[in-house]
């Protein structure tokens, strides 16, 4: 996209991850009953958003496709979800920006995201939630030492969307990326 515009095929495009990472999020839920949350793939398609659309793309579907997955079922998660994944979109997206087609900062990028999925979640349910369950019951589901047991299902299910998110976009990187190209002008 040559001139930085919003165009229809962003819309189209982040429309159809959206789909994908709820799809994908409650596809394959393995539960984590200390905190109540679960393991999921559907960071695959965050990753990715952030790579191919940039910052605003990976923000949207990372901070919508996952929470509309835990609307369906984990209702209490949404918070952390729209804000954890909306951020780990929108970093990958920022880190990526202006990589071109080398692979080093695009590895970078999604570690980053990774990481972001493991601290955003243990803040939530480590901090955030226990306080808002001080006054809010529906949020008093963790506390730090379930934090600390989901640390590892979530830096698996980081490592697990980074590579996923990595390997589409190699998929894809002959077509162009979003942010640097406009779609509609391949035809």
């Amino acid at each position: 996209m040559k001139d930085k515009r919003w165009t229809v095929a962003h819309t189209l495009v982040s429309a159809t991850l959206i789909g994908l990472a709820a799809v994908t999020t409650m596809v394959i839920r393995v539960p984590i009953p200390a905190t109540g949350g679960y393991f999921n793939i559907g960071d695959i398609f965050v990753s990715f958003a952030g790579l191919w659309l940039g910052p605003m793309g990976g923000a949207l579907v990372g901070g919508i496709g996952p929470a509309i997955a835990d609307a369906i079922g984990f209702p209490v998660y949404v918070p952390a979800t729209a804000m954890t994944k909306g951020l780990e979109g929108l970093l990958v997206g920022l880190i990526a920006r202006n990589a071109g087609n080398r692979i080093g900062p695009r590895v970078f990028a999604v570690f980053v995201g990774g990481l972001t999925v493991v601290v955003g979640y243990f803040a939530f349910q480590a901090y955030i939630y226990p306080f808002l369950g001080q006054t809010i019951p529906a949020f008093a589901i963790t506390s730090v030492g379930a934090a600390v047991i989901e640390v590892i299902p979530n830096a698996v299910q980081g490592v697990v969307g980074a590579v996923g998110g990595l390997a589409l976009w190699k998929a894809v990187a002959g077509f162009g990326t979003l942010e640097k190209d406009d779609m509609t002008a391949k035809g």
